[in-house]
């Protein structure tokens, strides 16, 4: 397995930056259509059900995202921390791995916020009588009220788990065993709340594209208690994009893929 890892890791930073480019847009597409179906989930879940059934529902159907990453093919930021793997042993420079993060990072942002503009414009948050929509603005605005070390905090402990998801998959021979080895680490990721710079790259952004161009959704949302004042760019750049890409690269890069290559790999390099 990090054999495998150091092997996949050389071939993502020496790809040609077109190829990053455009399948790093594709994850980024990927992870917010994974959002789209847990928010729709938990807008028929959040009130009627148990907090830790509805959580776990939405947590089993966001695994598409990285389901359509891994099985389709396509290059996501925060599994491509893993990419330390092969930096650890010489086989990838440094200034190749920030190349291929900050391509990816880029794409998935465009693929992420593209996803958001067409899921906006298909009007698929009027859903359940709007409750699609309310539980989306609901979203960004916990997201953007986390403090800052809360943040951070969040994505080392997301970022943990999906790069231990994307490992997993190393030991797996067929597309049945890359799926189930996906599902638990990312369902629990997203049960327990933590926070995931991609999957946020749609969160927020949907609920700041709805806040803009829907005055009237707007208003019923305040009538239902829904308080928008604190959903800015600056506080989700600020308050959760920074930090949690900050954490993620924390939990990813540090705790998984360099501890594995300290385990693994390192005698070879003596």
């Amino acid at each position: 397995m990090a054999t495998r890892a150091e092997y996949v890791g050389v071939r993502k930073a020496e790809a040609p930056a077109l190829t990053l480019f455009a399948l790093s847009i594709m994850a980024g597409a990927f992870i917010a259509l994974g959002a789209v179906f847990a928010t729709t989930i938990w807008a028929g879940t959040a009130t009627d059900w148990p907090y830790g059934v509805s959580r776990l529902l939405g947590g089993l159907v966001f695994c598409l995202g990285l389901i359509l990453v891994v099985v389709g093919g396509a290059e996501l930021f925060t599994g491509n921390n893993l990419i330390v793997m092969a930096w650890a042993s010489g086989k990838v420079s440094t200034r190749a791995l920030l190349r291929n993060w900050g391509i990816v990072y880029v794409g998935n942002f465009i693929g992420s916020f593209g996803t958001a503009v067409l899921v906006f414009l298909g009007w698929q948050y009027t859903a359940g009588g709007g409750a699609v929509g309310e539980m989306a603005l609901k979203i960004a605005v916990g997201k953007v009220n986390l403090g800052f070390v809360q943040a951070l905090a969040l994505g080392v402990l997301c970022n943990l788990l999906v790069c231990l998801a994307v490992w997993l998959t190393f030991s797996a021979r067929s597309v049945v065993d890359k799926i189930s080895a996906i599902i638990f680490p990312i369902a629990a990721f997203v049960a327990a709340g933590f926070e995931h710079s991609v999957a946020n790259m749609y969160f927020v952004p949907f609920g700041l594209i709805i806040k803009a161009f829907d005055p009237g959704f707007v208003a019923t949302a305040a009538e239902h208690g829904i308080e928008l004042s604190k959903l800015t760019w600056s506080a989700f750049l600020v308050r959760n994009l920074i930090p949690v890409t900050i954490g993620n690269i924390i939990g990813g890069a540090l705790l998984v893929a360099a501890v594995y290559w300290s385990i693994f790999l390192r005698r070879k390099e003596k």
